[in-house]
């Protein structure tokens, strides 16, 4: 099995998948209209979708109040200070750094909703 997608109820899909495709390199590949307003949006190398969609409107978690280490998306970054810098100037909001002893870096960010991002430069990769 592969994984096709993640999925997450959001407040703004519209004004979400933007943000992540101005700022974290998505396009969206699927978008179904209307109340719902789905998008699915593919990373750089289309090898890994993302769901956003507004259903049910009254069930759309707390993304902010939530502990970043419950939920996030984690992004490889090549440079995760100037990465955070550009999410930041973008609305983000910094969480924190952590190095690790095997040389790794991650850099925990909030989307503008909320929503908790990790960038991370992996001293050694994970695949």
């Amino acid at each position: 099995m592969k994984i096709e997608h993640i999925a997450y109820n959001v407040s703004d899909p519209v004004a979400i998948a933007d943000w992540y495709c101005k700022n974290l390199g998505f396009t969206v590949v699927k978008h179904i209209p209307g109340p719902h307003e789905v998008h699915f949006l593919a990373d750089e190398d289309k090898s890994m979708i993302i769901e956003m969609y507004h259903n049910p409107p009254e069930q759309v978690p707390d993304y902010a109040s939530m502990d970043p280490l419950i939920l996030h998306v984690a992004f490889y970054s090549e440079n995760p200070d100037a990465d955070c810098k550009k999410l930041e100037e973008a609305g983000a909001t910094l969480v924190g750094h952590t190095h690790l002893d095997d040389g790794s870096h991650l850099a925990m960010l909030r989307d503008p909703w909320g929503f908790s991002i990790q960038l991370c430069k992996r001293g050694t990769p994970l695949v």
